[in-house]
């Protein structure tokens, strides 16, 4: 038996979603969302080594690859560079650690 501790999960696992519509489908719903500023589903090919690189550093840190994907596409649009990050990174630590 697997169990869940996300709360929203343990809410909804016994409901029966097979018959639900998609957001897109109810224009109040897909308006609500589009509002909310959440984020949206695509399909997008990568390199499979950049794939796997992004999982390992996730594995490694007990996050989301997703969520380590969408930040670095962030800091790329932000004109933020490795090294910049890495510095500032760095910077915080020595400074917090003093």
């Amino acid at each position: 038996m697997q169990t869940n501790s996300d709360d929203m999960y343990n809410k909804f696992k016994d409901y029966d979603f097979a018959d639900a519509k998609p957001v897109e489908k109810i224009p109040a719903l897909a308006k609500l969302q589009a509002e909310s500023g959440g984020k949206s589903r695509i399909t997008m090919r990568v390199d499979n080594t950049i794939l796997a690189a992004f999982k390992a550093r996730a594995a490694l840190t007990g996050g989301s690859y997703q969520n380590m994907m969408n930040e670095a596409l962030k800091q790329f649009l932000q004109g933020k560079a490795l090294e910049d990050v890495v510095r500032q990174t760095i910077q915080q630590e020595l400074h917090s650690s003093r």
